[in-house]
């Protein structure tokens, strides 16, 4: 690691012991930096907001646009004070309902693993902390996407696994999740699964936020293999440092719903969810800069090449 790297690492880790308090208000006087001078993806942000919301009024998407930055902001100071808060306090500030009726639920059936679907919304990093909630029969992990960065994605898996929970890499899902359930204990897995998923990666559309939408399929497909239990996290940020999670539409059978359609609800929960409080989704994230007609595009190529090739 270079000494500059060390230091800055040094430096967050020592803003990190503040009291959250004085962290919001380094908060607010970073909001009219990245709002106002560095204007951080402002015209993308504007953009996703007038198409994903046009039956707002522009003042009603302006005043989303500035909450947005203020709660980015706050997402920020928060990631800092997760590297040191006391885990007492973590899960104090953030509360899980119906995970011991799911449990209880899951043995009566004898499952003994569960997808939880949620979105880059609220602080998902400090959504780690559901690993606290777990009965002792039951492990907590979480799907991550590695960061290009080693130092980045070092620093994010130390935040992640605080709580006990498993860092699983995305391309190695499914060998991790048998090996943790070998264990013998049960397993709750955290899936964010409303990114944008790259070409190779796209099976199936959706609507969402008046956009045809890709999303991963990765959970639906392991959960139906796996014979696992599905559900939805709803999150609510009911004040400053503090979070409400709720277990909402579980799915005890994934072997019998059609393919596709753990996905669709999920784009259509996540919607709802959005609805509610706009400014707590992640809006700097280019979510449609890949299209269905560009894929469609890129599949018919794709398909006339390969019966080409088959010809010579």
């Amino acid at each position: 690691m270079k000494w500059t790297e060390w230091l800055l690492l040094s430096v967050l880790r020592g803003l990190s012991r503040l009291p959250l308090r004085v962290l919001y208000v380094l908060s607010d006087c970073l909001f009219p930096v990245v709002f106002h001078v560095v204007r951080y993806r402002r015209r993308l942000v504007q953009r996703q907001l007038a198409d994903s919301l046009p039956e707002k009024t522009a003042e009603e998407r302006r005043r989303i646009e500035r909450q947005f930055y203020h709660n980015l902001c706050d997402y920020v100071v928060e990631i800092l004070k997760l590297q040191t808060i006391p885990i007492a306090e973590l899960k104090r500030r953030v509360r899980f309902e119906g995970f011991d009726t799911l449990q209880d639920e899951m043995r009566r059936r004898g499952k003994s693993v569960v997808f939880a679907y949620l979105g880059h919304y609220g602080n998902w990093e400090w959504l780690s902390s559901f690993a606290l909630w777990l009965e002792d029969d039951m492990q907590a992990a979480q799907i991550y996407h590695p960061l290009r960065n080693k130092q980045a994605d070092e620093f994010f898996l130390r935040l992640r696994a605080r709580c006990g929970g498993a860092n699983i890499p995305m391309k190695d899902t499914l060998r991790r999740i048998l090996s943790l359930r070998a264990s013998g204990r049960g397993l709750m897995v955290g899936c964010i699964a409303d990114q944008s998923p790259k070409w190779e990666a796209m099976h199936h559309w959706t609507n969402f936020l008046h956009h045809e939408t890709s999303f991963f399929i990765g959970a639906e497909h392991l959960a139906k293999r796996l014979d696992a239990v599905a559900f939805y996290l709803h999150v609510s940020r009911p004040r400053r440092g503090y979070y409400e999670c709720r277990v909402e539409h579980t799915c005890f059978d994934t072997t019998a719903v059609p393919d596709y359609a753990l996905t669709d609800q999920y784009a259509a929960l996540l919607e709802q969810q959005i609805r509610e409080e706009p400014a707590l989704w992640l809006w700097t994230h280019d979510r449609w800069k890949r299209t269905r007609e560009e894929w469609e595009r890129r599949r018919k190529a794709s398909d006339a090449k390969s019966r080409s090739e088959e010809k010579d």
